[in-house]
């Protein structure tokens, strides 16, 4: 098994090179499905989001309300700790599970978007990181997601720099063009991968 720690910051483009590298094979174990997944009506995970954060950041349906906590969150980093305190735990045990069931040939990507910030690289084999500008990013998420300005800077603020994100990779994917640019890149990587 190999395992691999694929990261990059918002709007870099991970979803899209989890896409194809699961198209190609790869075990895809995906941290921000799995951090919806623990925080579902009906899990301990809501229950200890609601208990710090209180009833407001429910939907009207007893969901979660990804914006509104979202607004709180990446407003104050005390608050972003806090929630990270209940949700990775969480998200690192179901992830472990998920590892577990896959073949011991399998090429296992973890798509964490936080593992610069967390000092998660010593746990994978390597480390690819998707790297876009800053410019990029922020365009992407302005056209592509629909954030404010504002709310796409404060997004980026909370995670790592380029910098830290580039000081932990092995390889590095460039998806600072265009989707056509980007498949190569990936496909060669995935050869690397299953060759290692």
């Amino acid at each position: 098994m190999v395992k691999v720690g694929l990261t990059g910051g918002i709007g870099a483009g991970k979803s899209e090179v989890s896409r194809l590298l699961a198209s190609y094979g790869a075990v895809i174990v995906d941290a921000d499905r799995i951090a919806r997944e623990v925080v579902e009506p009906g899990t301990p995970g809501l229950a200890a989001v609601v208990e710090e954060f209180g009833a407001g950041v429910l939907a009207p349906d007893g969901t979660l309300d990804r914006p509104k906590l979202g607004g709180i969150v990446f407003a104050d980093p005390e608050r972003l700790k806090a929630l990270n305190a209940i949700v990775h735990p969480l998200v690192g045990a179901r992830s472990a599970e998920l590892e577990a069931s896959a073949g011991p040939d399998a090429v296992v990507v973890h798509d964490v978007p936080l593992l610069a910030e967390n000092g998660l690289a010593p746990l994978y084999d390597l480390v690819i990181v998707i790297d876009a500008a800053p410019q990029t990013q922020l365009d992407r998420l302005v056209r592509q997601r629909g954030m404010t300005e504002d709310e796409a800077k404060s997004r980026m603020a909370a995670q790592a720099t380029r910098e830290q994100r580039l000081a932990i990779a092995d390889l590095v994917i460039d998806n600072d063009g265009p989707l056509a640019e980007l498949e190569p890149q990936v496909r060669e990587v995935w050869e690397r991968l299953r060759n290692r």
